[in-house]
C-alpha cells in the first residue's frame, strides 16, 4: 500500500484576476519560462504577510520555498559533481554555499524583476519588503519549487542551470578566494591551534536594510569591524582583513 496520497494539494493560491493574469504572463515572458499552471506561479509569489491579511482563505509560499530549496540544492550539487571531477566534498560545499546564498538568489530575483510581482501585505510593503534580500531569495526558491511541480525535474534543471551556472563560473574564476572565513580558520588552526571568534560590533541603517559591522578575534588580537549586508557578509569581510594581515596577502 502506497504511503503517498492519491491527490496532492499544492495549496490555495490567491484568485487570479484579469490584471494579475497579465502580470504573470509578463513575468514568464521576462524570465523566459512557461508555467502550465499559472496558479502555482501565483502561489510562489504569495508572501506570508499577504496571506495573513487576505480576506479569503489563501496559503503562503513557504511550502514551495522549502521544496525549492531542496530542488535547487540537488540540481547545483548534481552539476558540480558532473562538471568538477577533480574537486572534493569541501570544494563542492564552498561553491554551493556561495551559489545558493541569499545574496546570490536575491541578485537573480532582481534581474528577473521578481520584486514587481510579489504579493505582500500592507505592513510589509510599508517597511520596504520588496527590497528585502531575504524575501526576494525566499520567493526565488518558491518559484523553483513551483516550476519543479509544474514542469518536472528536467525543466527545473534547465531553469536552475541557466540562472545559476554563471554564478558557479564566477566562483570558480575566483578560485574560492571569496571564502576568507575558511581560509582564515584553516590558517589559525594550523598556526595557533585555535579558532577565530566573530562578533557583531554594531548594526547601522534602517531595520529592513541593516549594515552589519563584524569583528573577528584571533588569539587576543581584534580585526575589523568590517561591514556587510548581513551577518555572513560581515564575517567574510572581517575574515578578509584578518587573513590578509596575518598571512600578508
Amino acid at each position: 500500500m502506497s504511503v503517498f496520497p492519491k491527490t496532492v494539494s499544492y495549496g490555495k493560491a490567491p484568485e487570479i484576476s484579469s490584471e494579475r493574469k497579465r502580470e504573470l504572463s509578463l513575468f514568464q515572458k521576462q524570465a523566459d519560462i512557461k508555467f502550465k499552471n499559472p496558479e502555482l506561479l501565483n502561489l510562489a509569489f504569495c508572501h506570508r504577510s499577504f496571506a495573513n491579511e487576505s480576506t479569503t482563505d489563501v496559503d503562503n509560499n513557504e511550502r514551495l520555498e522549502f521544496l525549492g530549496d531542496s530542488v535547487l540544492g540537488l540540481i547545483v550539487a548534481d552539476w558540480l559533481f558532473i562538471h568538477l571531477p577533480d574537486s572534493d566534498e569541501g570544494d563542492f560545499s564552498r561553491i554551493k554555499s556561495f551559489v545558493v546564498s541569499e545574496e546570490s538568489l536575491a541578485s537573480i530575483a532582481k534581474k528577473l524583476r521578481v520584486d514587481n510581482f510579489i504579493l505582500i501585505g500592507k505592513g510589509e510593503e510599508f517597511s520596504g519588503g520588496r527590497n528585502k534580500k531575504a524575501l526576494l531569495a525566499d520567493c526565488m526558491e518558491a518559484i523553483f519549487g513551483a516550476y519543479f511541480l509544474d514542469s518536472g525535474y528536467k525543466a527545473a534543471t534547465d531553469l536552475v542551470q541557466r540562472l545559476l551556472v554563471p554564478e558557479i563560473k564566477v566562483v570558480l574564476a575566483n578560485k574560492h578566494r571569496k571564502d576568507y572565513k575558511t581560509l582564515l580558520q584553516e590558517h589559525v588552526q594550523k598556526m595557533y591551534k585555535t579558532y577565530p571568534r566573530y562578533e557583531v560590533a554594531k548594526k547601522t541603517g534602517p531595520e529592513h536594510d541593516n549594515t552589519f559591522w563584524v569583528k573577528v578575534m584571533v588569539q587576543k588580537k581584534v580585526f575589523g569591524p568590517a561591514p556587510g549586508n548581513n551577518k555572513k557578509e560581515g564575517e567574510q569581510a572581517a575574515a578578509k582583513i584578518a587573513y590578509e594581515e596575518l598571512v600578508g596577502e
